[in-house]
């Protein structure tokens, strides 16, 4: 990989990183997990940048990949997680940006997302990042109206749950 790709992909996952964050925080239960998970996101983006073609922005292909990621090891019984050797690479990305007291006082909603399945889920985490529902249904490969009527759906279950 060319150094300029090189950078353009550091950049990028800088600026980019809390939506890993957010989706790692949706399908992990602990901080370990949570930085296995923010690691092995982070390798299937490396792996996959070199055919990003730039058809969307970068947000949503990282959506996409990110999303894609953490259903399949969630839904793995046996998790085995590889892991590359990133000692030898030049470039870091923190976690420092990543609030983990904010993360407490989202604890409620948390729980209650947990209860949902992988697509609602997702779904539920692009809302609440305000992404509109062409770009929802683009990332998770549905259309445009059963984004909103699952959404819809997945409002009635969340109002059970939180006040049941």
């Amino acid at each position: 990989m060319s150094d300029d790709l090189e950078l353009s992909f550091v950049q990028q996952l800088k600026t980019n990183q809390n939506i890993i964050h957010k989706i790692c925080r949706l399908y992990t239960n602990g901080e370990d997990a949570h930085k296995d998970l923010f690691q092995e996101i982070t390798i299937q983006l490396w792996k996959a940048f070199p055919k990003f073609r730039g058809d969307s922005k970068f947000s949503t292909w990282a959506y996409r990949v990110a999303l894609n990621t953490a259903i399949t090891l969630y839904r793995k019984s046996t998790r085995t997680v590889r892991t590359v050797d990133y000692e030898s690479q030049q470039y870091f990305i923190s976690n420092d940006d990543y609030n983990y007291e904010e993360e407490e006082r989202l604890k409620l909603m948390y729980k209650a997302v947990y209860q949902l399945n992988d697509i609602e889920k997702a779904l539920v985490f692009m809302y609440l990042e305000d992404k509109d529902y062409g770009e929802i249904s683009e990332t998770l490969g549905i259309s445009e109206v059963n984004a909103r009527v699952k959404m819809n759906r997945i409002k009635g279950k969340l109002k059970k749950i939180l006040n049941p």
